[in-house]
């Protein structure tokens, strides 16, 4: 017996740790299954694409025998999950195939050699060891991470630049069209590192990570980085490539309009349901103490929403793509915002009163 009478949430919890990065149509087979490693006192979960692994170990006491398979993840996952919550799970090894038996259930599953599973090859030579706290190192993501590329030819911008400088970590993501800004303080100091972390390892941290103060590692190398937290160690490849001058593309405006972010993220979503399908346009025309939202569609449709503020600079009438708004309005706890503008063929700057370590910058476009 391989593992014999173990519950279900047991083996499920580290299973979903892992899964998220397994995809069905792999140019591997090995690739879709998780490797599955029995150890003395624990049960080790092992995944990877190739290009990123994730890795969690449960450790507790388990009566079977040591060993390794590899098993579909997803089919496994989707098996543990139907079970019912106080189910004792059993897996056998039988030649080709891994035996579930749960109460009087019973599945058969094709496995592959562990010998053969792909686990990446470590590439952390002189790498820095940074540590940060788990629930800091999320908000920062999702401040920004909404701006990446998705499958930009320009693949440095397919995921999120990460710059610790001193006692500052930054995370920069930009897709051409839009670039979102964080920097944050850190307990320590440490020299300068700069990694572009990719898009799937970027959206896989925003899940495993928890709002805790729980302390992290991060090892960031020339080619690799790894980061380990809880249980959970996910070792990933960095982006080779240059990432924009970011520093550059965020401006220094003197004309700002301050607005409550509720107020503005749902006239915006009003305005954008006659917005055109496809450009995803709305104008805005501000003028002394008023800013007019307007948007307008092929079928010659029309949404108008009027905000009164305290705006007195020049009148504008500029336009913007309204997804990469409602991206920022909707990605920030803030109550208020501050937008601030150029003139009308620049950019428009979005930041948080009182947090002035975040950046939000957004092109125009022409409508």
């Amino acid at each position: 017996m391989f593992i014999e009478k173990i519950d279900r949430n047991v083996l499920l919890k580290p299973l979903q740790t892992v899964v998220g990065i397994v995809e069905r149509k792999q140019p591997l087979p090995i690739l879709s299954n998780v490797l599955i490693e029995k150890r003395n006192a624990a049960i080790r979960f092992v995944a990877t694409d190739l290009e990123i692994q994730i890795a969690t170990i449960q450790e507790m006491e388990i009566d079977g025998d040591i060993g390794a398979v590899t098993v579909s993840a997803k089919k496994l996952q989707e098996i543990l999950r139907v079970l019912p919550e106080d189910s004792k799970v059993s897996l056998d090894l039988q030649e080709n195939k891994l035996l579930i038996k749960a109460n009087k259930s019973r599945f058969s599953l094709q496995t592959l050699p562990a010998q053969d599973f792909p686990v990446i090859t470590d590439q952390l030579e002189n790498s820095s060891k940074i540590t940060i706290k788990q629930g800091l190192l999320k908000k920062l993501l999702g401040l920004v991470q909404y701006a990446m590329a998705q499958q930009d030819i320009r693949y440095y911008l397919n995921g999120v630049l990460l710059v610790i400088e001193g006692n500052q970590i930054r995370l920069i993501a930009t897709d051409g069209h839009r670039l979102a800004f964080v920097n944050s303080t850190l307990e320590n100091e440490y020299s300068k590192n700069e990694v572009i972390l990719s898009r799937k390892t970027v959206n896989e941290l925003s899940k495993l990570l928890a709002d805790s103060d729980q302390e992290i590692t991060l090892e960031l190398a020339e080619k690799q980085v790894r980061i380990s937290f809880a249980d959970i160690v996910l070792t990933s490849k960095v982006i080779d490539g240059k990432f924009p001058d970011y520093e550059r593309v965020i401006p220094n405006y003197t004309n700002h309009l301050s607005l409550d972010r509720m107020t503005i993220l749902q006239a915006l979503q009003r305005a954008a349901i006659l917005s055109n399908e496809k450009f995803r346009g709305v104008r805005f025309v501000l003028t002394e103490k008023n800013l007019r939202i307007i948007s307008s569609n092929s079928e010659q449709e029309e949404a108008q929403e009027d905000i009164e503020n305290d705006y007195h600079g020049p009148a504008l009438d500029i336009g913007f793509n309204v997804n990469y708004l409602l991206d920022g309005l909707n990605n920030s706890p803030a109550q208020a915002v501050t937008f601030s503008f150029g003139d009308p063929n620049s950019s428009i700057l979005i930041t948080v009163p009182g947090e002035e370590e975040f950046k939000y910058v957004v092109m125009p476009m022409r409508i």
